[in-house]
C-alpha cells in the first residue's frame, strides 16, 4: 500500500482517529491478525461468531500499527460505524492516487468458471512486463477486492482483479470503487445458477463488467459462447475476442500430452506462436487465449505472452494440480471448487491422463456441486453418466452427491463422508492408479486429496 498517516486514513474513509494520528501506515492491510506484517493496518469486523477487536493484539504482534474500526483499541485506531464501506473508500482511493501518478491498469475478469486459472495465467504474464498485483486465490468479492486493491504501490503497473457475483448489481459495486481499463469476460455457465435464477440472469450481471468500461477501455469477450459474445452491445470500449473459432486471438492446432497438458498454436493478427502450457486441462489453452487477449490489449507482443505461458507451472491451491505421488499414483487434485462444466472438463482430463499406457485404471473421486437451484439433482445424475464414460470407477461422497452415484450406475461406490473415502482409497488404489479428487469448496475434498500424499 501506499504510505499514509491515520489522519490521512481518517479523512478519506469520514472516521475519527483515537490514539496517535501521525502513525504512519504502509504495510497489508489485513482482517486476519495472523496475516499482519510491518506497518500494517488491521481491519477489525463485529461479527456472528467472533470480534475482530479481540484479536488486535495478535496483529500488533505480527507488526500491524494501526487499526480500522468500531471501537478504539490498544493501537492507534480510525474509528468507523462501517468497517467494510471504509475498506471499500480507502482502497477506491489508494488506486485513484496510484493511477494519477501514471502507469497503473486495471484488469478485471470474470465468469462462470475458469476465474481463478485466467486470472493466475494473466498475473505470471504481466508480471513478465511489470510489477504486478493480482487476486489470491479466488478472494474476488466485496472484501476481496479491495484488499486485493490496496496491495499495489507506486510502483505497481497492473492490477489484475478476479470479480465474482453473487446477483445483479454485485460487479457494478465493485466496479464503482475501481474501474477497469480491461474487462475479460470469459463465460456464462450454470454455476450460481441456483442464486440467479437462470443462464440469462447471469449474463445481465457478468456483462456489468464491460458495462464499467470507457471508451478507452477494453473488453476481452470469448466468441463461442454466444452469451459472451452478445455482450459487445454493452460496451463503449474496444472489443477483442478469444476462442477456438472466428476470434481475435485464436486457439488451433490443440493437442494433449500424456499427463492431459495442452499443445496449441495462438493466432492474432497474422502472427502466429506455439505454446505447450505445464497445466493440465483441455480448457486451460482458452484460458490462455483469455490471458493473451488481455495482455494484447496492454501492449505486450504475441512472441512474449507465449513465452510466458510456457513457464507456468502451478495457479492457486487444489486447482488441477498434478501430483506423481510416492505410491505410483497420480493425483489430480481439483478440490478447490465445482459446477457441471468444471467437472466434465475435470474428467476430460483424468480421462485423457488414464489414456496413457502407464496408468492402469482411472478413478472419479467426486462430491456436491452446491448453488444449482431446482436443475441441482438431475445435474449431479448427468455428471455421474459423464464420468461413467470416462473413467474406470467413480468414488462418491456425501449425501448431497448421491445423484452422481445414481447417474454412473454400477460403476460408481458411495460412502456417506470423507473419512469413509479415505478409508476406501486406502484399501483400494494401487499403483498405476490416476485420481481425480473434485467438488464444490463446502466439500472439503482438500482432506481426502491431502490423505492421500
Amino acid at each position: 500500500m501506499i504510505d499514509l498517516s491515520l489522519a490521512e486514513v481518517a479523512e478519506v474513509v469520514g472516521g475519527q482517529v483515537e490514539g496517535d494520528a501521525t502513525v504512519v501506515v504502509g504495510g497489508p492491510v489485513v482482517i486476519d491478525g495472523r496475516e499482519a506484517g510491518p506497518g500494517s493496518l488491521f481491519v477489525a469486523f463485529v461479527g456472528e461468531h467472533t470480534d475482530g477487536h479481540l484479536h488486535v493484539p495478535q496483529a500488533a504482534d505480527n507488526g500491524a500499527v494501526a487499526v480500522l474500526g468500531t471501537r478504539a483499541t490498544e493501537l492507534p485506531t480510525v474509528v468507523v460505524e462501517d468497517p467494510q464501506d471504509a475498506l471499500q473508500r480507502l482502497a477506491a482511493y489508494v488506486v485513484a492516487q496510484v493511477r494519477e501518478r501514471g502507469g497503473l491498469t486495471v484488469l478485471a475478469l470474470t465468469g462462470s468458471q475458469g476465474k481463478t486459472s485466467t486470472k493466475d495465467l494473466l498475473a505470471a504474464v504481466l508480471a513478465e512486463a511489470g510489477p504486478t498485483v493480482a487476486t489470491y486465490g479466488s478472494f474476488n468479492n466485496e472484501l476481496g477486492m479491495p484488499l486485493t486493491s490496496l496491495r499495489v504501490t507506486p510502483e505497481t503497473r497492473f492490477l489484475v482483479l478476479e470479480m465474482g457475483a453473487r446477483g445483479i448489481g454485485h460487479l457494478t459495486e465493485l466496479t464503482d470503487l475501481v474501474r477497469p481499463d480491461v474487462s475479460v469476460v470469459l463465460n456464462v455457465g450454470t454455476a450460481h445458477v441456483g442464486e440467479f435464477g437462470s443462464r440469462d440472469a447471469i449474463a445481465q450481471a457478468k456483462g456489468e463488467l464491460v458495462e464499467a468500461l470507457s471508451s478507452d477501455g477494453v473488453a476481452v469477450l470469448n466468441a463461442d459462447d454466444e452469451r459472451v459474445a452478445a455482450m459487445r452491445t454493452r460496451t463503449r470500449g474496444r472489443v477483442v475476442t478469444f476462442g477456438a473459432g472466428e476470434a481475435d486471438v485464436r486457439v488451433s492446432d490443440l493437442d494433449l500430452d500424456r499427463l492431459g497438458r495442452p499443445r496449441f498454436r495462438l493466432s492474432s493478427g497474422g502472427e502466429t506462436a506455439e505454446v505447450s502450457l505445464r497445466l493440465v486441462g483441455e480448457h486451460q489453452a482458452r484460458n490462455a487465449a483469455a490471458a493473451t487477449a488481455a495482455a494484447l490489449a496492454v501492449g505486450m507482443t504475441l512472441a512474449d505472452v507465449a513465452a510466458a505461458l510456457d513457464t507456468v507451472a502451478s495457479l492457486s491451491k487444489w486447482r488441477m494440480e498434478l501430483h506423481e505421488l510416492a505410491h505410483g499414483v497420480v493425483l489430480l487434485n481439483d478440490s478447490y471448487n465445482a459446477n457441471p462444466e468444471s467437472m466434465r472438463a475435470a474428467l476430460d482430463a483424468i480421462a485423457t491422463i488414464g489414456a496413457d499406457d502407464s496408468v492402469s485404471r482411472t478413478i472419479a473421486v467426486l462430491g456436491v456441486m452446491r448453488e444449482l437451484g431446482d436443475d441441482s439433482v438431475e445435474a449431479h445424475r448427468q455428471i455421474g453418466h459423464y464420468a461413467a464414460e470416462r473413467v474406470a470407477r467413480v468414488l462418491v461422497i456425501g449425501p448431497d452427491a448421491r445423484g452422481i452415484h445414481e447417474g454412473a450406475g454400477e460403476v460408481s461406490t458411495f460412502v456417506d463422508d470423507n473419512a469413509a473415502a479415505v478409508a476406501w482409497l486406502r484399501q483400494n488404489l494401487r499403483e498405476g492408479d490416476a485420481v481425480l479428487v473434485k467438488a464444490s469448496r463446502g466439500a472439503r475434498l482438500d482432506e481426502v486429496a491431502a490423505a492421500l500424499h
